[in-house]
């Protein structure tokens, strides 16, 4: 094609037929891609690296305290770190952890689906959204207001409460009497502790439920099964890798949970005999940090609350690990 002066035009149409401004909109977005692809690459590297770092800052200030440590780390309950002979050990705090988390997670898992069922396939909504935001508003509420309210509303009347189970169900180690007399407890600390998760575990559990293929749903009724057989063979399968991902990130505050545990629980004395009991006091890993935070005065005192530091950051690695397990598993088998 020529022009009217008598020199060939160039044509500028691409090769693949695309018009200039569409071809440029395409390599913008080709490096638009890119881009975020890059951001989104080095995101999770610098949280990987963060928390390698963590882990490598944790060890080099627990290792030189444990090398000087003259009891077993893993299984003594004594806690003496000042001195030329320390002697300490986190049998009694990797319990008192473990077993007030696990209750909370008993008492808040079950409830936090019952709540996220209602709100998503029964009640009107007219009533399930306000009752959402009702839900969600606790997770606001910060962790020295629930220690306080337990403390004061709820402890004296989950007294009665301790009182019956010690008499009935004392013959059971977790029931059993114990060296701590007031309502101060694990028990008590367990129960608060499981308000405190049960709006993570409501919220996340309802946003899947609320995701059910239509299908699915509509599928199961159509064959004749009732309100509740639908929600037992569609709803929550299909919400199951979502309900425990809200139980281990439930777990997860429940096991670092600090101010609360602190006003909460009574401290023992040194020298307490062990007791397996619901009933009885002592420290969780964040709680014993906190309240021993005044004694950070030597390296070998710091180096020793860094390593029960160390031992909950394990702890909470693993309980996240194992959820990712079972959810990649469940995903495996749903596919």
């Amino acid at each position: 094609m020529q022009s009217i002066t008598g020199v060939s035009a160039v044509d500028e149409t691409p090769v693949d037929g695309r018009s200039p401004l569409e071809s440029d909109r395409a390599s913008t977005g080709r490096l638009g891609d890119r881009l975020f692809g890059g951001a989104a690459l080095g995101s999770g590297a610098i949280v990987v690296a963060l928390v390698t770092l963590i882990g490598v800052f944790l060890l080099s200030q627990a290792i030189p305290a444990l090398a000087k440590n003259e009891a077993n780390f893993l299984t003594s309950t004594e806690w003496s770190v000042s001195g030329d002979h320390p002697r300490f050990g986190i049998a009694r705090m990797l319990w008192v952890t473990v077993l007030s988390s696990a209750m909370a997670l008993a008492i808040a898992v079950p409830l936090g689906i019952c709540v996220a069922l209602f709100l998503t396939q029964y009640a009107p909504k007219w009533l399930a959204r306000p009752a959402a935001a009702t839900v969600d508003l606790l997770a606001a509420v910060p962790s020295i207001v629930y220690g306080l309210w337990g403390l004061r509303a709820l402890g004296p009347t989950t007294d009665g409460l301790q009182n019956f189970l010690r008499d009935n169900v004392g013959w059971f180690p977790l029931f059993k009497e114990a060296s701590v007399s007031s309502f101060t407890t694990i028990f008590l600390a367990g129960i608060v502790l499981a308000i405190m998760i049960l709006p993570i575990i409501t919220a996340l559990s309802r946003e899947v439920f609320a995701q059910t293929p239509t299908t699915h749903k509509e599928g199961a009724l159509a064959l004749g099964a009732t309100k509740w057989e639908m929600i037992r063979t569609a709803v929550l399968p299909f919400g199951k890798p979502g309900v425990i991902s809200a139980s281990m990130l439930g777990l997860g505050r429940a096991l670092g949970e600090t101010v609360a545990v602190m006003i909460l629980v009574s401290s023992l004395a040194a020298g307490t005999d062990w007791s397996w009991s619901l009933f009885s006091g002592g420290e969780t890993f964040a709680s014993k940090i906190a309240l021993g935070s005044g004694e950070f005065d030597t390296p070998q005192k710091t180096g020793a609350y860094i390593a029960a530091g160390l031992v909950l950051f394990i702890l909470t690695f693993i309980v996240n690990a194992i959820a990712r397990v079972v959810i990649e598993r469940r995903k495996a088998f749903t596919e």
